[in-house]
């Protein structure tokens, strides 16, 4: 096995606490010991030490296997922010603000995300039905945990 390109431990895992992304982590490196890293190295070191993940799965507001052309709509960040309130995450400020309002539209008109991946579109806003419990239309069939392509 190779060296370990980390210089000090405890100097990355503050860094994880801190939330630092990988990309500062991999600047960070360069800068101060003039070591390159990657992206997946600090990946890797998350996972080797058992740090929780950096993205929160919400498989539950997104049941569906989302295509690549349509994971940064609106719809599906608005349910990635609220996946990640609901697990006690971090939230900006300003995405609150647009989670609020979002929430806050789709009540007042009674309306529920619905997600077609052979559409262009891919979202869309349909009528809130008795089944609905939550922010989506629950699909017959989930498709996964938006496995990456």
């Amino acid at each position: 096995m190779p060296a370990t390109k980390i210089q000090d431990k405890a100097e990355v895992l503050r860094w994880f606490e801190e939330g630092r992304t990988y990309e500062w982590m991999v600047q960070a490196y360069e800068e101060k010991y003039e070591i390159t890293t990657t992206v997946p190295m600090w990946a890797a070191f998350r996972r080797r030490n058992g740090l929780d993940r950096r993205n929160t799965r919400a498989d539950d507001l997104i049941p569906w296997k989302i295509r690549k052309d349509h994971r940064h709509l609106y719809p599906v960040m608005m349910l990635r922010a609220e996946g990640r309130l609901r697990a006690g995450k971090p939230v900006s400020e300003a995405i609150m603000k647009k989670l609020a309002s979002w929430k806050q539209s789709l009540e007042e008109d009674s309306l529920v995300v619905h997600y077609d991946p052979e559409t262009e579109d891919g979202f869309f806003y349909i009528p809130r039905e008795e089944r609905d419990t939550d922010l989506i239309r629950e699909p017959m069939l989930k498709t996964g945990n938006q496995a990456r392509d």
